[in-house]
């Protein structure tokens, strides 16, 4: 294979690599001996903290009570002992702002001791509270920039854990971030305030069924990870990777995955020891990952943990996303977690699995062995499909992003349409509940006979499973597969959590009415609540191929949003139902919606603008360059051949000439799209992103692919989709 100086210089570097360090001692320390190794967790806790301490801190960590703070100098200490230990030399207060990055701030333990030296000093002041600089995080208006003051509150339910680094380690202590007023500038503080309301609602629903004794109820996340490796010197090679994370140009290679030979194939032997570390470096963070595998499209894997806490979920999340592009740059690879790096292939999301429960009641969206039978998780179920048909816009809004918008809707993800999938046992009960009012059997789950002897007989679902569904019921859990891979799970949660609080507390008070009036009717009570939910909101339920052009005409029939972009999805922010819902359950001011609504719009108008700038300044002095040395290669050719009377076929001359002005009409029609002034509202200006900008990049695009198809190898200045998806 030929091409540009630097491309060679990748490909050599890609095919002569070498690990920069010693291969990792895996027999040394046992994988159950390295779990939860740097994790502050309750463990160490019991072993570290006087008994009253470490019953106080567990019962706030189990039930959800206020933190006595007059513990706090004693979990400081103990914490800074532990972290001391492990030579940790200064914490940080880490949180999670509207960016959806992770920020922290280090302070070293040391303070002079007034006589030339110092001390290690952590009072439980500092543990508890911090104060970053907040004037440059966005905030959506919630504050002026030179208003700095900010707070992080640790959040005692995340343990604190330890952040290697060749030279040193950190005490990292999870914490929310909120304004000096107490507004929400972070992710966090709207998650645990929505699992304090979806708490609340489930136990109202468990007492009407006669449970007295009820531990704290909450919601569980499991989010499975893709993510695409390439290696760092096809990255750096492409000023659009470094600046957007995806790639702007890029003619389609010869084979995709059309093979479908990748997906769950051999991973290659550098990969493998790239996840092969990053899974020990997540076990160390206690962060319980199960699954890895080779995904669809070329050079794409996936990881996915088990199901955590939904707060420790998220927060789990953000330290995979860290800790695989971090341990991927010491294999010689970065890490693209974008929804859509190239164009063609698959792009990665981030199936957010969701269930609630707790310790005496199990999981409530277990629907056991004959869910007709099992009214507690019928009602549970209801909950969760009449919060998604009542607020399809909301969760729609909530994976809404530049990046997302380039994955929803194509033949690889789910379409932007909300709907769920139960499969055939339960859509058949609750039909039956729809038709009859009342449930009386339910499809049996069989036996699986492959015809071979040598092997056994396989337990059978009751139904099979739809990849094409957004929302899909997947045995005892929802997964909500619409979520961009570069996004954090907390928006999904918090609107999953709040969603479901909602239809909860509407049920709840519907049966508390009824056994009020008269106990004896609480099955009547349910047979009447789930006949009208299903009869207003069994639209939303949709088991057939979600891909299909027949749907789209069908969910506009049942009333269904079709939401399709960014633009068109966050104004439901700004909606009355919305700012009522997160207002009623203390979840969200309708200043804090506000504000998220346009920093998010802030986002897809930054995101876009850059991408377009990228563009420009890559087709006018990479792309274009390169097609005119060759257009000049080919009129020198075609002069020469001419002179000694040979015929020259100007074919291919013709055709690079073509787009190479079309490549110039592109660059002037997107440079005026970028210059025209959209309005005044930042609505106005992700609308013209929209309609103009990116239309106006797609025409730089295709002239740029169509030279790459033309110009000759050894000029071609970018590092191809075939070198950069297939060199491993």
């Amino acid at each position: 294979m030929s091409g540009s100086t630097a491309r060679l210089q990748a490909i050599n570097a890609v095919t002569s690599y070498a690990p920069i360090s010693e291969p990792l001692n895996f027999s040394e320390v046992t994988m159950s001996e390295l779990f939860g190794a740097n994790v502050f967790g309750l463990s160490v806790m019991k072993d570290r903290l006087p008994k009253a301490v470490y019953e106080s801190v567990l019962e706030t960590v189990q039930s959800g009570s206020l933190l006595d703070p007059s513990v706090a100098d004693v979990v400081a200490t103990a914490m800074k002992d532990w972290a001391i230990s492990k030579g940790a030399t200064h914490y940080a207060h880490v949180f999670y702002p509207l960016t959806g990055s992770t920020a922290e701030k280090h302070d070293s333990f040391l303070s002079p001791d007034g006589q030339g030296g110092a001390i290690a000093e952590f009072a439980g002041k500092t543990l508890i509270q911090g104060e970053p600089d907040a004037s440059s995080f966005p905030n959506g208006g919630i504050r002026a920039t030179f208003e700095a003051r900010g707070y992080t509150a640790w959040d005692v339910t995340s343990p604190a854990y330890i952040l290697e680094n060749p030279n040193g380690t950190t005490l990292c202590i999870p914490t929310a971030f909120v304004s000096w007023t107490g507004e929400a500038l972070d992710k966090k503080t709207p998650l645990l305030r929505s699992m304090q309301a979806l708490n609340k609602q489930a136990q109202r629903i468990l007492r009407v069924f006669g449970h007295e004794e009820i531990d704290n109820v909450v919601s569980y996340a499991g989010a499975e990870q893709e993510y695409f490796l390439i290696d760092r010197h096809f990255f750096f090679a492409r000023p659009d990777l470094i600046a957007s994370g995806r790639t702007l140009f890029g003619a389609p290679p010869p084979k995709g995955q059309e093979f479908d030979d990748h997906y769950f194939g051999a991973i290659p032997e550098r990969v493998l020891a790239f996840m092969l570390e990053t899974e020990r470096e997540l076990f160390k963070l206690g962060i319980p990952v199960k699954t890895r595998h080779n995904e669809v499209a070329p050079g794409q894997y996936e990881v996915a943990p088990v199901f955590e806490q939904a707060n420790l979920a998220t927060d789990h999340q953000q330290l995979m996303m860290v800790t695989l592009k971090r341990v991927a740059e010491k294999y010689g690879m970065t890490c693209l977690l974008h929804e859509k790096p190239f164009a063609g292939v698959n792009g990665s999301g981030k199936h957010v699995n969701f269930s609630l429960g707790n310790g005496t009641q199990g999981n409530l969206l277990d629907p056991g062995d004959n869910p007709h039978a099992n009214a507690q998780f019928l009602v549970f179920c209801a909950a969760v499909i009449r919060g998604v048909h009542k607020y399809a816009g909301l969760l729609r809004a909530v994976v809404a992003s530049a990046g997302n918008d380039h994955r929803l809707g194509a033949n690889e993800a789910p379409p932007a349409i909300l709907s769920i999938f139960l499969g055939e046992q339960l859509t058949d009960v609750f039909e039956q509940i729809s038709r009859d009012g009342d449930a009386t059997s339910s499809k049996l789950k069989g036996k699986l006979t492959v015809g071979v002897d040598t092997l056994p007989e396989l337990p059978k679902d009751a139904g099979d499973r739809n990849r094409t569904s957004p929302f899909a019921f997947t045995g005892n859990r929802f997964e909500f597969r619409a979520v961009g891979s570069n996004q954090s799970i907390a928006g999904p949660m918090v609107a999953l959590n709040t969603i479901v609080a909602e239809s909860l507390d509407f049920i709840a008070t519907e049966l508390e009415a009824a056994v009020a009036s008269d106990p004896v009717e609480l099955h009547a009570a349910i047979q009447k609540v789930l006949q009208g939910v299903m009869s207003k909101h069994g639209a939303v339920i949709f088991n057939g191929d979600g891909y299909s052009d027949a749907w789209h005409a069908e969910a506009a029939e049942r009333g269904l949003p079709n939401l399709r972009s960014t633009v068109d999805a966050l104004p439901t922010l700004e909606s009355d139902e919305v700012i009522s819902l997160f207002e009623s359950y203390g979840v969200l001011s309708k200043r804090e919606t506000m504000s998220r609504l346009e920093v998010f719009l802030e986002q897809y108008c930054m995101s876009v603008t850059l991408e377009a700038r990228t563009t420009v300044e890559m087709a006018r002095t990479v792309v274009f360059p390169a097609a005119v040395r060759y257009q000049g290669e080919l009129a020198s050719t075609a002069n020469s051949l001419k002179a000694l009377g040979y015929a020259f076929d100007a074919d291919t001359l013709d055709k690079l000439s073509g787009l190479v002005k079309a490549l110039q009409d592109g660059i002037a029609g997107l440079e005026a799209a970028l210059v025209e002034q959209p309005g005044e509202t930042l609505q106005a200006h992700a609308e013209h992103c929209r309609n103009a900008v990116l239309p106006a990049m797609l025409t730089v695009r295709a002239a740029a692919d169509g030279l790459e198809g033309i110009v000759a190898d050894d000029l071609w200045p970018l590092a191809t989709y075939q070198e950069m998806l297939f060199i491993k």
